[in-house]
């Protein structure tokens, strides 16, 4: 990559952490499905999307903490087998023939489950979210977190329209239980990958200082003024295409 697009990517970053942030993700297949667009070779993306995921989530889960609304003991079912899965997904590197169509259809699932969320509208149930059995919550807490792991996705864009339609937490509950399993299970991933941490591109830490700042203000703009529903969609189409760009060739 020339170095005269760092920065223009540095602002797509920026713009990518933002939106995803101030939905109460961190971004992992947005900047996935961006380096795709761009060319990016699949060990450069999986390890870039993972460092960037691994702040903004961190910064995510500083806010939840600072403002009282995380609870661990929401956290760890899902993260005690999350954590270990996504380390191994994490070691294991698909070669470019089956990592682009993997990645494009997690792409297009993370577009289908974005856009379930963003139609379900509001809230509507009123009865207490049931809580899962210790079994529900270890088994889905793996599964998603080997797909992230070897994708590079993070997790916490299938993790959180699965708990939202399950009714296993509030919709408050759920951004502060995916940021912390966004910022476990994208760490655990990075360190299985460390084999290919030379592989990142030199622009990383420019890219990181731009998805921080993004991350920051999609935080605040999402508490404050911006429209969940409207982001949802638009994050939806996104991704679909580029899924569909992935998978088509």
């Amino acid at each position: 990559m020339p170095d005269s697009d760092a920065l223009p990517l540095a602002a797509a970053f920026f713009l990518i952490a933002l939106v995803y942030a101030s939905v109460g993700q961190a971004g992992a297949t947005g900047y996935i499905a961006l380096m795709a667009w761009l060319g990016f070779a699949p060990l450069a993306m999986k390890t870039a999307a993972l460092a960037l995921n691994l702040l903004v989530a961190a910064i995510g889960t500083a806010l939840f903490l600072r403002a009282g609304r995380l609870s661990w003991r929401h956290v760890w079912p899902y993260a005690a087998l999350g954590f270990p899965f996504s380390l191994l997904g994490g070691a294991v590197q698909l070669p470019p023939g089956l990592y682009f169509p993997v990645v494009g259809l997690v792409l297009v699932a993370a577009a289908a489950q974005m856009a379930r969320s963003a139609l379900r509208g509001a809230e509507t149930a009123e009865a207490a979210p049931r809580h899962p059995t210790f079994l529900a919550a270890l088994a889905t807490g793996a599964v998603i977190g080997f797909v992230s792991g070897t994708t590079g996705t993070g997790g916490g864009v299938f993790l959180a329209p699965v708990i939202l339609a399950m009714n296993w937490a509030t919709a408050r509950q759920t951004a502060a239980l995916t940021a912390v399993y966004n910022l476990m299970n994208s760490g655990a991933a990075l360190l299985g990958a460390f084999a290919w941490w030379g592989e990142m591109p030199p622009a990383l830490p420019l890219w990181l200082v731009a998805v921080a700042l993004g991350g920051v203000a999609g935080a605040v703009l999402g508490s404050r003024y911006l429209p969940d529903r409207g982001l949802r969609i638009v994050l939806a189409l996104i991704l679909l295409v580029s899924g569909a760009r992935l998978l088509l060739g």
